[in-house]
């Protein structure tokens, strides 16, 4: 079994269940996989890149209502957003893992690892979502993450700089607001949540830490500064700008330096 087209198979998949099993299974087997890292894959011309269910229904990220977790259905739109944000993440890994050749094959392995663990936080979040009569693709969503992903298919330097350790980064400044607006609900349903988002906040400084590495593993290989071209990057992109407050200890942990942090902060 190939690991790369794989990776591309499980992407192109839309029923959510069935995509978290793919990349599970790949993970599982991953030791069993060839690699080639130099292939150039190109998907079906009749798949859809990513394949995801019908529903939600995407609108722009300015229409999407605000969420308060202090009644039944606010807190589910809410949990139903990081489960969006989580599928998404899915995408996004295996994306890295099929699209991008020439890379050492630890770049794989990261990246798999990281689809097979969004896929688990996928899996938490979804179940208990239905736990509290909703499923995913009951609310609104938007399309942000995967518009970054199609900016930066290009570029592997570009897409480790503007989707994990940018939007994903972002997780981890966003988390713990969230926890604290949970915990004030203070549900059975708002206190799991919170357990939830422990699991999801350890992972994803991982996540980004990873993206770290790869980032200045390119810059070097290039010859180039990280910190300027991270700002020529937000610009040349159109990326978001990032705004405080921002998970200080998180992100030291994910691998920001002193320097990075300060541009940040402006």
């Amino acid at each position: 079994m190939q690991l790369r087209p794989h990776a591309l198979y499980a992407l192109c998949l839309s029923d959510p269940a069935q995509k978290v099993e793919a990349t599970q299974s790949l993970w599982a087997q991953r030791a069993d996989c060839k690699l080639d890292t130099e292939a150039n894959l190109q998907p079906a011309p009749a798949s859809s890149l990513p394949g995801r269910p019908q529903r939600p229904r995407l609108i722009p990220a300015t229409q999407v209502p605000s969420r308060t977790p202090f009644t039944p259905e606010g807190l589910a739109a809410l949990l139903h957003a990081v489960c969006h944000i989580e599928f998404n993440a899915i995408n996004l890994a295996l994306d890295a893992v099929w699209r991008f050749s020439g890379m050492p094959e630890a770049f794989y392995e990261d990246w798999l690892r990281v689809a097979f663990e969004e896929s688990q936080h996928f899996d938490l979040l979804h179940t208990h979502l239905q736990s509290l009569g909703y499923a995913y693709g009951d609310f609104d969503a938007h399309d942000g993450l995967w518009q970054m992903c199609e900016k930066t298919a290009n570029d592997v330097l570009a897409r480790m700089a503007l989707v994990p350790r940018t939007l994903e980064a972002r997780g981890l400044d966003a988390t713990p607001l969230i926890q604290t607006k949970l915990r004030k609900a203070a549900s059975p349903g708002a206190m799991r949540a919170v357990e939830i988002l422990d699991i999801i906040l350890r992972d994803e400084v991982g996540h980004v830490a990873i993206g770290n590495h790869w980032y200045r593993f390119l810059c070097e290989q290039r010859g180039l500064d990280p910190v300027p071209l991270y700002g020529e990057l937000v610009q040349r992109y159109d990326a978001p700008k990032l705004k405080p407050p921002f998970n200080t200890a998180a992100r030291k942990k994910a691998g920001f330096t002193e320097v990075e942090l300060n541009y940040l902060l402006g």
